[in-house]
């Protein structure tokens, strides 16, 4: 707030409605530490927004004619919504940084880990094989579209807020549209074509892709809680100064994967911090009453939550620990079963896909029965007997239960998404036009 009154009086001096030296003067006096918060706060109370209280303590710290550009045809909504977009960019340009470390340490994971096989799992079951590398692309690139949609927020709705008491500028007579031009300037902030008092798309929309970028940190962190379960113990979490992070105050043996949890702690909030934002945006008139009240600390809550989940999702993946061999082992202790669609191919042509599906089923579930691996079922009793009448032979059957052979297009894909991001990382580091 603060930083918005002292470039608003720099942009009156600059237009001409300012005494000569204004700018410097508020600009001077414009020092957080010279104000008492407490006494802010209790005066905040009595007026229903910190403005007023911020104004009169600054114009008091202003000697002689300057004290004139303090605040000069502005209202209270003009400060604080400018003082939002000012916290918004500088979150914005912190939560970018960690997403993009983030993005590039999971490019280093999906480049490592091409070619490590593990147990694809959909609906919480085990499915086809796939590879760790392409699970770290997908990770890496949903971290890459939610860069590329938070950078578009902040070089295109950000936007400084100046209408004074109605939306008018009627105080400042013919020089409103210019000192509005200027402050703008002055705070390297989009000037919109008219004040947006009561239109909270902006707001929306830059809660919107926050809320977004926080969705997939929380994917890749659940992923992690997951892939990290004792029974499954294929990852585990390192990180950035993290020796002896995890422990559990009653459990010596814990290794909790933390940074995954805190995470989630953040992502969980989101979702409600953003349809508060949603529904504050039907605003009456020119002023709202109320909603533009339950924006404040909702729109900064929001915006430090997904910095918070950024950071961490930037220490989660520099330290992920990635166990191949416990990948591989849990794929073979599966019995076969990952490979049963590889199977069913196999046969389609001989007996037919649905004959052939209904086979490796009743397979699949008398194998899992009797706690044998799926090759046992589909060589022994009926079932072989209809395999081998089929022209199928052992060789061809053992090489369909190899998931080595059954990883269809995903290192195409790993690398595919692998350039991509070079893509992105190099347009965003492109500076603005």
């Amino acid at each position: 707030m603060l930083d918005t009154e002292a470039a608003l009086a720099r942009a009156a001096e600059r237009a001409g409605i300012a005494a000569t030296g204004s700018g410097e003067a508020v600009t001077a006096a414009a020092d957080a530490s010279l104000f008492d918060l407490d006494a802010l706060g209790r005066a905040a109370a009595r007026t229903g927004n910190p403005v007023p209280a911020l104004v009169r303590e600054l114009r008091s710290l202003v000697n002689g004619p300057a004290a004139r550009a303090v605040h000069a045809g502005a209202t209270s909504q003009d400060i604080l919504d400018t003082a939002a977009m000012l916290l918004a960019r500088q979150s914005l340009t912190a939560i970018l940084a960690d997403l993009a470390r983030a993005a590039d340490a999971a490019a280093g994971l999906a480049a490592a880990h091409d070619e490590t096989i593990m147990i694809g799992r959909t609906l919480l079951q085990q499915a086809v094989p796939v590879t760790f590398g392409l699970v770290a692309a997908g990770w890496m690139t949903g971290l890459d579209e939610a860069r590329e949609d938070l950078a578009r927020v902040a070089a295109t709705r950000l936007a400084v807020q100046f209408g004074g008491a109605a939306g008018t500028l009627a105080a400042l007579g013919e020089a409103g549209p210019r000192v509005a031009g200027l402050l703008a300037e002055e705070l390297g902030l989009a000037a919109p074509p008219l004040p947006w008092h009561t239109e909270r798309l902006r707001l929306v929309q830059i809660a919107a892709a926050a809320a977004g970028a926080a969705a997939v940190t929380g994917k890749l962190a659940r992923d992690v809680t997951l892939l990290a379960q004792s029974e499954v113990a294929e990852v585990s979490e390192g990180g950035e100064g993290g020796e002896g992070r995890g422990g559990s105050s009653a459990m010596p043996h814990k290794h909790n994967p933390v940074a995954a949890i805190l995470i989630l702690g953040c992502t969980k909030r989101i979702p409600g911090l953003l349809a508060t934002l949603a529904a504050a945006a039907e605003q009456e008139h020119q002023r709202a009453a109320g909603a533009w009240h339950a924006e404040w600390e909702t729109f900064a809550d929001l915006l430090r939550l997904t910095g918070s989940a950024a950071a961490w999702a930037a220490d989660l993946l520099a330290g992920l620990q990635v166990d191949a061999r416990r990948m591989r082992a849990n794929l073979d202790a599966a019995g076969g079963f990952p490979m049963a669609e590889q199977v069913a191919a196999l046969l389609a042509p001989a007996l037919g896909p649905t004959q052939a599906h209904d086979l490796v089923a009743r397979a699949s579930a008398s194998a899992a029965l009797a706690g044998q691996p799926l090759a046992d079922a589909l060589t022994t009793g009926e079932t072989g007997h209809t395999i081998t009448a089929a022209g199928i032979t052992s060789v061809q059957l053992r090489d369909a239960l190899d998931p080595a052979a059954y990883l269809g297009s995903a290192s195409v894909f790993t690398q595919a998404a692998l350039a991509a991001h070079q893509a992105t990382t190099e347009r965003l580091s492109q500076p603005p036009a």
